[in-house]
Formats: structure tokens, sequence, C-alpha cells
């Protein structure tokens, strides 16, 4: 029997390789959780660059205040 379309998204999602910009754990950095691949392609430029510094900074200031989700904005657009 075939997957469901969103079965099919969900198991994609799964095998995607997450992962800090630094690549240590987010408890310890305060540090936004990505697919490798998005937060390679962020890196690669200035302006990605400075969209992810704006993403730990919002992630930094939500885990300040005991929040666990942050808005941060980076997968905007997207549907996860």
């Amino acid at each position: 029997m075939p997957l469901k379309k969103s079965q099919r998204s969900l198991k994609k999602w799964t095998r995607e390789k997450w992962t800090t910009p630094s690549g240590k754990k987010s408890s310890k950095t305060g540090e936004v959780y990505a697919p490798k691949a998005q937060i390679d392609r962020l890196k690669s430029t200035s302006k990605g660059r400075s969209k992810l510094a704006a993403a730990n900074r919002k992630k930094r200031q939500a885990t300040a205040k005991g929040k666990q989700h942050a808005r941060h904005g980076l997968h905007k657009g997207k549907k996860r």
C-alpha cells in the first residue's frame, strides 16, 4: 500500500540531517536547529549569515524568557 502525501513528507523530513550552525548542542549555544543543507546555504552569503545571526538572537531571547519555541523566521514560507 503506497504512503499518503503527508506520510511521504514526514519520511523525507526525518531523513534530513538537522543541526545547529556551529554543530554544537543548542542547549549549550542557544542556536537554532535547521537542516544542514539550509544552514550551509545561509552561511555561504553575507545576507544569509545576517539572517542566521538574527534567528539565533531571537532564539536566545525566547530561551532566556523560558520559552521552548522561538519564532525566528528561518522556516517562514516553508511547509514543515
